[in-house]
């Protein structure tokens, strides 16, 4: 009798978990996705270019998609230039070096204006998902360009 019911509450235990956990996938079909990326210049004696890009228009992927397989190995040749996005907003941060070397000045001011960005996007009904970040830098003596590149997604609900 003991082994009834602790097998009663770990089905109905597990019933709960996969009730919630229904729901919870459910509920991300009512909601928009976004993204913005900071890409900040790693270019010794801060030549490179630092920007804080937010598409603002749409592509749906499946036009520029295709599927390969063992019977039809056929090249995707999607236009590319129906693939870029005209419409963005560009914000201009600063380089990580200048001619003295790494200036911390300029990672504050960037932090800066990125959480007022973030922020902006909360004021604005999103809710940030995830980080990722990247970088490409030097790779040897005749090497000397490089990025950081840290790319925010946001949802919020439809409608």
């Amino acid at each position: 009798m003991n082994f009834n019911l602790k097998h009663s509450i770990g089905l109905l235990g597990a019933f709960v978990i996969s009730f919630f956990s229904m729901n919870e996938v459910k509920a991300q079909k009512g909601y928009e996705f976004t993204s913005f990326t900071v890409v900040e210049s790693i270019v010794p004696s801060g030549l490179g270019r630092s920007r804080i890009i937010h598409a603002l228009e749409g592509r749906d992927y499946k036009a520029f998609a295709s599927v390969r397989s063992e019977d039809d190995n056929t090249r995707n040749k999607s236009d590319r230039d129906e693939i870029r996005v005209r419409n963005f907003e560009e914000t201009k941060i600063l380089n990580f070096f200048n001619l003295g070397g790494i200036r911390f000045q300029n990672i504050a001011a960037n932090d800066a204006v990125v959480n007022s960005k973030v922020n902006y996007m909360l004021e604005e009904g999103w809710e940030l998902v995830t980080i990722t970040a990247g970088v490409e830098s030097n790779a040897g003596k005749d090497d000397g360009e490089g990025i950081y590149i840290t790319r925010f997604y946001f949802k919020r609900k439809k409608g």
